[in-house]
């Protein structure tokens, strides 16, 4: 919390992202160490530190640009999926990855060091973030129980 890191979906770890507010014009360059935001909308999820630097403590969300400073240099290649849901019962987040799996082929069950206690349902494995998009918008026309569903970067969930 208190180092200058971010959360993003899809940027590999160790991306180094300048973050700008566009109300305030202030700038924090954070180093991408987890994954998020999963509230539809949000971009970055900045770290206490980082959100202190920019002003952001206050208000919680602002308008911001990102730059990309740097990315490792060892990568893995990327592959895509679909979050679905978050569960705090294993039963219930079981439940909906065998339906998913039914309908759509791969699903997991994802636990993050980030939200202890959820069960994360992740739907798919695609080469493109692009192709990770489109699955989403699939399931969210097709199960009106999904009322999210985000492209995350399948290598560190």
């Amino acid at each position: 919390m208190e180092q200058m890191t971010a959360a993003h979906r899809t940027l590999p770890f160790g991306t180094m992202v300048r973050v700008h507010d566009l109300d305030n014009e202030k700038s924090v360059d954070v180093r991408i160490n987890d994954r998020g935001p999963f509230v539809d909308g949000r971009i970055i999820d900045l770290s206490h530190a980082a959100a202190r630097a920019i002003d952001m403590i206050g208000p919680g969300t602002a308008r911001v640009q990102l730059q990309i400073l740097s990315a490792p240099s060892a990568v893995q290649p990327a592959e895509f999926g679909v979050q679905v849901g978050a569960f705090r019962n294993r039963d219930s987040a079981e439940r909906l990855r065998r339906a998913m799996e039914t309908k759509y082929g791969w699903a997991r069950l994802v636990t993050r060091t980030d939200t202890p206690g959820l069960w994360h349902v992740v739907v798919g494995k695609e080469p493109t973030q692009d192709g990770a998009s489109a699955l989403a918008a699939r399931i969210r026309s097709e199960n009106s129980s999904v009322t999210a569903a985000f492209v995350v970067r399948l290598d560190s969930v």
